[in-house]
Parts: structure tokens; C-alpha cells; sequence
């Protein structure tokens, strides 16, 4: 066995010597265990919430959407959706218009986002899955809708009957005298046949048959501001788009579901590299009390070290049993922090024991890069400090 990894490992594990010097050196191992572990449950936690947000907004963005770069309204609406019916890659599109609208109330008013869709719409974004109160609309009548939950707390607004009217108001484009409302605002009366949870993304969203916003707003039948497009393979997004940009010559813009959630994804890995900074520094913190223990433990074992000298042993193998002291430590740290997280996150998983709110428990998923980076940054914090703490001049050993 290496003289040195015999030395280091009895001097941690043997039971004489001095209690003070033992209490500090496992209470560095205790430090380390459980900043590892923290690190690894909130690196854990996080790619939970990563994955809970990929699905809150799979059903936000289509995994193609069309829009026009001429004015709002998509040119040769017809055209497109003739080619794309002919493309077997494509499993569904539906035309979409989105335009803010004032809603009122038995007097209670509120700004949202009404979204008008063909009935085809669901095929593609299976927004009625979010339903928890009434139905989807039937789209028999264009005044029938769908309403965000949040929004329609704040209304009170029935849901389920016909009898119960809120009113949609939309400014009108134009010139000219004002005489009343009617002067200012296209106005529609509207009904809820459901309720559906808008996730934080979907929040003051009315869904509605698509000729609700074409009324409200003048536009001609069978138009729209945006197609959606869901593909059979969409993982195909990338190379069926740039095939409809060589088939559609005009002023298209198409764009895929990564790069409609662009903004939010950077925001994400943002927040991800804050998290792995901050614990970071608090590794750092913690390899504070690493460095005293080498220390101390130099000072205690300093006239076993004259002994060992004397004995022939090398400095820098005396160096060496400092350094790996320390070595042993950190791996303590490290392995025992990985089992107290990953049982942790197991429990966590199983029981949703630890809640965001009193509906939504904390996710969790445990990944082979998170054992990763959690014991390299660790690691590296630790011998760091071990290195360069077992080798102070300071604690040098002289004979007299």
C-alpha cells in the first residue's frame, strides 16, 4: 500500500489523536456533504422545472408557423394551405388570428388576447387537454368560446350558458366624427362553453371560432394572420422549413417551435448558469473549512512529521499525506452528498412531498450530467484547496 494514502487515511479514520482536530476535520466533510448535496438537489429541481416548462409552452407554439412580412394578413391563404395539404410530412395546420380585446362584464372589464381558430386547431395544439371546467367550443355558433381561467375569476363570468352574455370590444380603424361607442368600437357578444388553465402562458387568452375575430375586426372571410403547422416528425421542423421558404415565393416568414421559444429558452439557460455560479461560490465558501482542517491538522501531527523525517521519509511525501488527507475528505464529501441528493430527489419524486404551491409539487429529474458537473466542480474546489494548503511554507517541518 502507498505510505502516504496509509498515513492520510489513518489519520482520518483512526480513532486517537486529538478530538478537536477530528471535529473539524469531518465537520469539513460535513461541509462539503452538504453543499454537494444542495447543489445536486436545486441542479436536480431545475431540470425538472425545465422539462414542466417544455411542456406548459409545447402547446404555445405550433412546430411551424407561418406569418406574413407584409402587413398582418397572409396573402394567397388558399394556395399555402393547398400545398401544405399536399405535403405528407404535414399531420395538421390551422389558420390563426390574435388580437388584443377589451372584455366586459355585467361591468367588470379586463384587457385579453382573443385567438381565433378554425376548427382544426386542436390537431395541432391540443389545448382543449387544459380544459378543467365546461367544453371546447362546438363552433357551431362564432360567439361560443374558451376562457383562460385567471380571467375568468376575475369576471366572474358564467360558464355553460347561452343566457349569459360578456361583450367584446375592438377599436376601429378609420376617420370621422364620434357620436358613440358604436363609432369607436366593433362589439360582439360572446358566451363561455369552458374554462382552461392558461399554465403562464396562455394567461387573459379567450379562444374563439376564428370568424369571431374576422367579424371584429373586418377581415374577409378565410383569412388569417398565421398559419400553424404540426408535422408527423418534428424533428423534420428544421428541413420541411426550408423547403416551404423554396416552394412559397413571397413575403413569408416561417419560423419553428425553438425558434418562437427562442427568448424564453435563453432566459432559461441564463438562470441555469446564476444556479451553477452561486453554488459554485458556495463550494468555494466551503472549501474554507477544508483548508483549515489540512492546516490544523499539520500543526497537530507536526511531531509525528519530525519522527517521519527522521525516519527517511521525503517532504513531498510528507506534502503528500497532507494533500491526500485532504483528497479523502472530498471524496467523503462528494459520494455522501451524491446518495443524500439522489435519495432526496427519489423521495421527492415518488411523494412530492416539497410543494411550489399547494397544486404543484416540485419536479425533479435526476441525469447523469448532473452526478457530473456537481462532483468536477466539487472535485476541483477540493484539491484545489488541498494542493495548495498542504504545501504552505508556513507548516513547513524543521529538525533540530
Amino acid at each position: 500500500m502507498n505510505v502516504a494514502y496509509y498515513i492520510a487515511q489513518r489519520y482520518l479514520f483512526s480513532k486517537k489523536g486529538s478530538t478537536a482536530v477530528t471535529f473539524i476535520t469531518w465537520l469539513a466533510a460535513l461541509a462539503m456533504t452538504v453543499a454537494v448535496a444542495a447543489m445536486f438537489i436545486i441542479i436536480s429541481v431545475f431540470s425538472g422545472l425545465e422539462d414542466l416548462n417544455r411542456e406548459l409552452i409545447s402547446n404555445l407554439h405550433a412546430d411551424l408557423t407561418i406569418r406574413s412580412t407584409s402587413g398582418k394578413t397572409l396573402k394567397n391563404l388558399q394556395t399555402i394551405r393547398e400545398t401544405l395539404n399536399r405535403d405528407t410530412r404535414v399531420a395538421a395546420s390551422s389558420a390563426v388570428i390574435e388580437e388584443k380585446v377589451y372584455i366586459d362584464y355585467g361591468g367588470k372589464g379586463d384587457v385579453a388576447v382573443l385567438r381565433g381558430v378554425d376548427s382544426a386547431y386542436i390537431a395541432v395544439n391540443p389545448i382543449h387537454k387544459s380544459i378543467f371546467y365546461g367544453t371546447y367550443p362546438t363552433f357551431r355558433y362564432e360567439n361560443e368560446v374558451l376562457i383562460e381561467n385567471q380571467l375568468d375569476n376575475r369576471l366572474s363570468f358564467p360558464v355553460g350558458s347561452d343566457s349569459e352574455m360578456a361583450t367584446l370590444y375592438m377599436p376601429k380603424a378609420g376617420k370621422g366624427m364620434i357620436n358613440s361607442t358604436e363609432d369607436i368600437f366593433n362589439q360582439q357578444k360572446i358566451f363561455a362553453s369552458g374554462v382552461f388553465s392558461g399554465n403562464g402562458q396562455l394567461d387573459n387568452y379567450i379562444i374563439s371560432p376564428i370568424e369571431l375575430a374576422q367579424r371584429l375586426l373586418q377581415l374577409p372571410r378565410k383569412s388569417a394572420y398565421e398559419l400553424v403547422i404540426k408535422l408527423r416528425q418534428p424533428e423534420l421542423a428544421e428541413r420541411v422549413k426550408n423547403e416551404l421558404k423554396s416552394k412559397f415565393h413571397g413575403p413569408y416568414e416561417i419560423s419553428t417551435k425553438s425558434e418562437e421559444n427562442a427568448a424564453f429558452w435563453k432566459m432559461i439557460n441564463i438562470e441555469k448558469l446564476f444556479i451553477y455560479a452561486i453554488f459554485a461560490l458556495v463550494i468555494a465558501i466551503t472549501t474554507f473549512n477544508l483548508a483549515g482542517a489540512v492546516t490544523i491538522l499539520q500543526l497537530d501531527k507536526k511531531q509525528q512529521a519530525k519522527a517521519l523525517i527522521a525516519l527517511g521519509l521525503p517532504e513531498t511525501e510528507l506534502r503528500k499525506i497532507y494533500f491526500l488527507t485532504g483528497v479523502l475528505i472530498v471524496a467523503i464529501g462528494i459520494i455522501a452528498g451524491l446518495v443524500i441528493g439522489t435519495i432526496t430527489c427519489l423521495i421527492q419524486q415518488q411523494t412530492g412531498v416539497f410543494k411550489a404551491n399547494e397544486n404543484l409539487s416540485f419536479p425533479v429529474r435526476i441525469l447523469p450530467e448532473n452526478y457530473l458537473i456537481v462532483s468536477i466542480l466539487a472535485a476541483t474546489f477540493g484539491l484545489l484547496a488541498s494542493w495548495i494548503f498542504s504545501k504552505l511554507k508556513s507548516n513547513k517541518v524543521k529538525i533540530n
